[in-house]
């Protein structure tokens, strides 16, 4: 039976684990905690995958790495590239194909439309690492070291998702309190829910024309404001408050917490109209984007 490595612990690498599992795959999951759901088919396995000799000891004979591994938000620039190429270099050495689960940070300000195929041109450290992340692995694929493809997501929501919607938004409209975030309230956005970005990776890992290229996860377009009412409505809670938060406040924010300082590269995306077209990924794979009344239950339900 087919055997797959997931390196990340988080929302999307256990939903992917389990979609796996359920289909009867043997699945292992790598994570310095060793965290993860619990399935018969799933084996948790603590270790730093930063340790390029130990992780390709752990992948051996594994048809499929899936790399949904993602370091603290502010550390990215510093420490995505050892990771990565550490996950990259197993997957090479191995003959596993290599499954990247990626963002739209590589892709920068964007005027209009953003398809999979819409140049990287990020601005900030972040939106650059992750850009080259995918330019190394694209080299590997097209000099004939591993077979790659990236499934990009946007902000994602769901039973299990760490984003501004689900640490600033959810919490404070159950508590019928005010949500102040980071975020423009009434421009489109693109959303990505945890279930379709797993059930995305899981359909390009056994797909023969997904190599090479980078795919966008089936996405929802919605604004804060109406997702907000969505969640409101679903979760039984008042009807949202909701405001955006000022520079300075975030500034502020900043000296307590890096975290904060960092949203500031990526306004471009939570402040101007930022949505895409994943019609390829659609039309190819056969996939949707879940409905948000559905994703919010599966979030009330889990919580």
């Amino acid at each position: 039976m087919p055997s797959h490595v997931i390196v990340g612990r988080g929302g999307t690498a256990s939903a992917t684990a389990v979609l796996l599992a359920e289909s009867g795959d043997q699945v292992r999951m790598i994570s310095r905690s060793g965290a993860g759901p619990v399935h018969p088919n799933i084996e948790r396995i603590a270790a730093d995958a930063v340790d390029a000799p130990a992780l390709t000891e752990l992948v051996e004979g594994a048809d499929t790495i899936f790399n949904a591994a993602m370091p603290a938000y502010h550390t990215w620039p510093e420490a995505v590239p050892p990771l990565f190429g550490a996950i990259l270099s197993a997957a090479a050495q191995s003959g596993a194909n290599y499954v990247m689960l990626g963002n739209l940070y590589g892709y920068g300000p964007v005027d209009g439309l953003l398809t999979a195929d819409t140049p990287l041109a990020a601005t900030g450290p972040k939106g650059r690492v992750r850009a080259q992340m995918w330019l190394d692995a694209k080299a590997a694929h097209d000099a004939g070291r591993v077979r790659v493809t990236e499934v990009r997501a946007g902000q994602f929501l769901g039973a299990g998702a760490i984003s501004m919607f689900s640490l600033l938004v959810q919490p404070k409209v159950v508590a019928g309190q005010l949500a102040l975030v980071p975020q423009d309230l009434d421009l489109p956005h693109a959303y990505t829910a945890i279930g379709d970005a797993a059930a995305a990776l899981v359909a390009l890992a056994r797909a023969e024309n997904a190599w090479g290229r980078a795919w966008l996860a089936p996405t929802i377009t919605s604004t804060l404001r109406e997702a907000a009412e969505r969640f409101a409505t679903v979760a039984d809670a008042p009807a949202p408050r909701l405001d955006v938060m000022t520079d300075r406040e975030l500034t502020l924010l900043g000296l307590t917490d890096p975290f904060w300082a960092e949203l500031f590269e990526t306004q471009h995306m939570s402040h101007r109209k930022f949505t895409v077209d994943d019609s390829a990924t659609r039309e190819t794979f056969g996939l949707s984007a879940s409905a948000l009344d559905d994703v919010f239950a599966e979030v009330i339900s889990s919580s």
